[in-house]
């Protein structure tokens, strides 16, 4: 695991060098064991190691055995022995015994097709310098995994093309202006967290999952539109057909798959921990690799007030299993003292991933740097609400393009009044935004993952061109729902999870959160095999019983408690509601009588007190004051510059690119 960066079109060495290091330094956290650093104008490229597998020797850049391509990398590999040993077979010769390594004779073996034959969790740049190490690079390749479980930002600003695992590392560049992106806040305001493949930064953009980008040393800044490698419609159809000729026991098969992906992922040169709720998805993993492993770690964050806490069950899980186990009990005081540290660590602002920052603190105190988690099951086995959701807001959609706008608009305030589909007010809101507006979204998902309604994102930012469809964002939302199309209804909300809130809110904080705190987190519900699986599964198997994640559970009865199978779903969070309406609440309002100047042209401070309001009165959730919070306070640690320090900055870079 580690943190790459680079620059490409920067003439000098010297300059090239200073940039790169400037943005190695700002990412120590993601690698503290080792830098490494490629020269070879106009290419700089640099990498923060966080050593894991092949200690000694998977310092990077690693390098082929001609010297005609080199590659920085962050991620894991998991099938690279497989790979390793058939590149072998075909001449290859290997100098460590590092995944890194696999990578760069792939390349070589198979060019860019060598991303289907990777399984992993990854983000890479290869450079090609067909005359060798002395000769001049001719291009550069760069990759993301199939569902981005590890970030890739790049951005192209005075003839040079830059990339690196952390946005706040190319702004550390010195040439990437810090301002905000008008287009992308929206985006945040409407679901708490950046859609891909955008930034909150201007000009800063995210290689979205499953894409690949190639940019040419000679001329960086005319690059070709990331290309898709991977998606699951691609291959849904045809895999789907081949799979109802089959009558395999999709219980059996899964449980297989289950049991491969998290033997791989153990795969390690130092001890592996696993963070342990008290659900289904964490135990299940925890289970699955105690029976692979000994020495297993677990870990769990506790509350004091017994209701939040799930801390009772971990622990009777883990002295089931004979784990090492660990409990790290946080109080409000104890958050209201360290919300500074969690709030910096965000990378990108969201409006969750705290509760990770703790646990992944928690694992890397009892000196552990990988840990595996339970991400991803939910997405896959229907374990999230917006399965039942989505269906409802669908009809409810479909009725309302009968009538003209006047009329749905007229009816909008009979929702508000009552409490929609029996749930709170903030549920009845999205079904009014669902009816006086189907059209905001390209699929109903998307209101059941709405933090405000559209509606209100508009007033807010002074008219509709906010949510422009041309934007970016939205265009990764309208491709996503046009995939999900021929997708059975289960199916299809498994891959809108996949691909919007998975991607853009939960790996994402993940793996600020885990590498703010130099820990490797591994996700093995995400493993390639069981993910092509199960998305090629009808719906109807994947629901089975009557409770949520039937599947998983027949495929894993024998290994989870039964009190555990018949408790209703917990979320992992913390009490947050409970906790707003304390110190750090008056915290949190305080924040808001200190406005970024340079979110007030978008949105006003005057807006996000109103939500405070809001929830002091019982009308709306924690969430959204929280999401305006911590927007408020990433912006003023990032972008609030001003246009004089802008201005300072892009002469800055100007010279030094020149």
């Amino acid at each position: 695991m580690c943190g790459i960066c680079g620059v490409i079109g920067i003439a000098s060495k010297e300059t090239g060098e200073a940039i790169v290091r400037r943005m190695m330094s700002a990412m120590v956290h993601r690698g503290p064991d080792e830098e490494g650093v490629l020269l070879c104008s106009p290419v700089v490229m640099g990498s923060r190691r966080l050593s894991i597998i092949d200690l000694p020797g998977g310092n990077q850049p690693i390098w082929n055995e001609a010297g005609t391509v080199a590659v920085v990398y962050n991620g894991e590999i998991y099938n690279f022995r497989e790979l390793r040993k058939e590149l072998q077979s075909s001449g290859h010769e290997f100098r460590t015994n590092s995944d890194t390594e696999v990578i760069v004779h792939a390349y070589e073996n198979w060019g860019t097709d060598c991303l289907k034959r990777l399984n992993g969790m990854f983000a890479f740049a290869i450079v090609e310098m067909p005359e060798g190490r002395t000769g001049r690079p001719t291009r550069v390749f760069c990759a993301r995994d199939r569902l981005g479980i590890k970030p890739f930002y790049y951005a192209s600003a005075g003839g040079a093309f830059f990339f690196a695992s952390e946005v706040r590392a190319l702004l550390a560049s010195g040439c990437i202006e810090p301002e905000i992106s008008a287009q992308a806040l929206p985006s945040y305001l409407l679901f708490g967290s950046l859609s891909e493949p955008m930034t909150l930064v201007e000009g800063v953009a995210s290689l979205p999952p499953g894409h690949s980008i190639t940019v040419s040393a000679g001329n960086p800044t005319v690059f070709a539109k990331p290309e898709a490698y991977w998606s699951a419609s691609s291959d849904f159809a045809k895999q789907k057909r081949a799979r109802e000729k089959e009558s395999r026991q999709e219980p059996a098969e899964t449980r297989t798959l289950l049991e491969d992906a998290v033997e791989s992922h153990l795969i390690a040169d130092v001890p592996i921990g696993v963070f342990l709720s008290g659900g289904i998805d964490s135990t299940a993993i925890a289970a699955l690799a105690s029976r692979a492993q000994g020495g297993i770690h677990t870990f769990t964050v506790a509350f004091p007030d017994a209701e939040f806490s799930e801390a009772e069950m971990a622990r009777r899980t883990a002295e089931r299993l004979g784990t090492q186990h660990t409990e790290f009990t946080l109080s409000h005081q104890e958050m209201a003292a360290r919300l500074e540290e969690a709030v910096a660590a965000f990378d990108q602002p969201s409006m969750d991933g705290v509760n990770t920052y703790f646990v992944s603190w928690a694992a890397k105190q009892s000196g552990l740097k990988v840990a595996l988690s339970g991400l991803g099951s939910d997405e896959l086995f229907g374990g999230y609400s917006s399965f039942a959701n989505t269906l409802q807001v669908g009809r409810l959609a479909k009725a309302a393009r009968v009538f003209p706008r006047s009329v749905r608009e007229s009816l909008a305030k009979q929702f508000t009044d009552n409490r929609f589909f029996g749930g709170s007010a903030d549920t009845t809101r999205k079904a009014a935004a669902a009816w006086q507006d189907p059209r905001s979204f390209p699929h109903p998902y998307f209101f059941t993952r709405a933090l405000f309604t559209p509606q209100r994102v508009g007033s807010w930012l002074g008219n509709q061109a906010g949510l422009s469809r041309d934007s970016p964002w939205s265009e990764w939302l309208r491709s996503a729902a046009q995939e999900a199309a021929a997708m059975d209804r289960f199916t299809a909300v498994s891959w809108l999870e996949l691909r919007s809130y998975l991607a853009n809110t939960l790996l994402r904080d993940t793996d600020a959160m885990s590498m703010r705190n130099s820990l490797e987190v591994r996700v093995p519900f995400l493993d390639g095999p069981l993910v092509d699986h199960l998305l090629s599964l009808d719906g109807s198997r994947k629901r089975r019983e009557v409770r949520p994640k039937g599947l998983l559970v027949e495929a894993l009865r024998d290994i989870l408690p039964d009190e555990m199978i018949a408790q209703r779903k917990r979320t992992f969070t913390f009490p947050w509601e409970r906790w707003f309406r304390g110190p750090l609440g008056e915290r949190v309002a305080a924040g808001f009588e200190e406005w970024s100047p340079a979110l007030e042209p978008h949105i006003g401070g005057a807006a996000a007190s109103a939500v405070w309001k809001e929830f002091v009165n019982g009308r709306t959730t924690w969430s959204r004051p929280w999401s305006l919070y911590v927007l408020n306070e990433w912006v003023k640690r990032n972008l609030s510059a001003t246009a004089t320090e802008r201005s300072q900055r892009r002469n800055a870079a100007a010279v030094s690119i020149a």
